[in-house]
């Protein structure tokens, strides 16, 4: 079995769903602690030509909580952030179909944060035809006092584990040899590059899906999401 696990993010770029797509279960962290200045609730879009941010506001709380014992603000207003993509991409190729399936992520009417983030990916995944089972890291039976790579470690273990890929970003954090040393082989997913057109304008890279769907055939992005990575 082949095992990624990650934190969650509100409307990632591609290579997050690459690294869905490349094993058989994905695991999200729910009970991790949010970290206020990370991109769990904000990501990157296309504004008048250059990238700008897009985020979901989260009700002020303990910075000791977990992702999932946050709430989102009570005065997230869906329709604003749906304006900021319609403001953004009207004009694109793709627009009316995407925006339709953004009404149907934005207007959730989950108040939980990580469960919001979870219904935006899992549907995410069922738009891109990515049928990985996703579970949440609390519902494995490990010890979660554990951190970093042994918490790692510990849910391959449990999930029985004999691949675990991370994204590229990783690679300075774990150890091949520990990971081999519990029969475990790492790998880590790098992205093709993808450079499409958007709108006139310079292309400005490593934003959003959003930006992704908005320029580029939905079978297109499906292809890329299954294919245009390798494994190190």
């Amino acid at each position: 079995m082949r095992i990624a696990i990650m934190q969650p993010y509100f409307l990632p770029y591609i290579g997050y769903f690459q690294l869905i797509a490349a094993v058989d279960t994905f695991i999200v962290y729910d009970n991790i602690k949010y970290t206020k200045k990370g991109w769990i609730n904000r990501n990157r879009f296309l504004l008048n030509g250059v990238d700008a941010t897009f985020s979901l506001p989260v009700k002020k709380d303990f910075d000791s909580k977990s992702i999932v014992e946050r709430e989102l603000a009570a005065d997230f207003d869906r329709r604003k952030l749906l304006g900021q993509f319609r403001g953004a991409y009207m004009h694109a190729p793709n627009f009316k179909s995407v925006y339709a399936f953004l009404e149907r992520l934005v207007y959730c009417g989950e108040q939980n944060l990580f469960r919001y983030l979870l219904f935006s990916i899992d549907e995410t995944c069922r738009h891109l035809g990515i049928r990985t089972r996703i579970i949440t890291s609390s519902n494995v039976a490990i010890d979660h006092n554990l951190k970093a790579q042994e918490k790692v470690l510990a849910l391959c273990s449990a999930m029985g584990a004999r691949t675990y890929i991370n994204a590229i970003g990783g690679m300075g954090l774990y150890q091949k040899e520990r990971f081999l040393n519990e029969g475990i082989d790492l790998k880590f997913i790098r992205s093709e590059p993808f450079k499409y057109r958007q709108f006139a304008g310079e292309f400005v890279p490593w934003l959003s899906i959003v930006d992704v769907l908005m320029f580029n055939p939905l079978d297109a992005v499906q292809e890329r999401v299954n294919k245009s990575y390798e494994l190190i």
